[in-house]
Formats: structure tokens, sequence, C-alpha cells
């Protein structure tokens, strides 16, 4: 089993950090305000930056640091990896075409 650690961001800039052991469930709840709190209050949603560890321990000790961190830390960490800051989670989820289709075939 993995477990991760994360930021997400909000579109203003609010950052969150947190951890969890199914990081695809964890960001469908965030963006979809499935339980209520901090990411919801303040709509982050847009997963900046992710590390995978195999113990939760370890999830958890990085978790604490990063909280930890000053802002400009957290900044420089996500850009480390991350420079434009895009939704790494944006198309989790998404349906993916077979190789004969085209868009244009998709039902939704």
């Amino acid at each position: 089993m993995s477990y991760w650690t994360y930021i997400v961001a909000s579109k203003s800039g609010t950052l969150y950090t947190g951890m969890t052991g199914s990081i695809f469930r964890r960001m469908f709840q965030h963006k979809k305000h499935t339980f209520e709190g901090f990411t919801a209050k303040y709509d982050c949603t847009r997963l900046v930056w992710f590390a995978e560890h195999p113990y939760v321990h370890d999830a958890i000790a990085q978790e604490k640091q990063i909280k930890g961190w000053t802002r400009a830390k957290k900044e420089a960490l996500i850009r480390s990896e991350n420079p434009h800051w895009n939704d790494l989670a944006e198309h989790w989820g998404a349906r993916m075409l077979m190789p004969n289709e085209r868009i244009s075939d998709q039902k939704d």
C-alpha cells in the first residue's frame, strides 16, 4: 500500500497540506467538496504537489514537516516540480479514448 503527502491550492493561492492513503479518492473529495472543512471553505481543489510513501508514518511526518514551513518554502517545493502550478489531477477520472475512437464519438 502507498500513502501520499500532498499540497492543494485554490485559484487565489490558498494552500493546504494533507496526507492520505488514496490520492485519487482524496482529490475527488476535494474537487467535489464532499466534506466540510478548510479545503471546501477556501476552494482548494488544484493538486499542485504530491509525494508517495511506502509507510504511513513517513507520510504523516512529511505532512507535519511541510505544515511547519513558511509559505515561501512551500512555494519553492511546488515550483521545483511544478513550476506553472498546473493541476496535476485535472484529468484524473476522465474517460480515455480507445485507439479507434475520436472525441466526437463520445456520448456522455
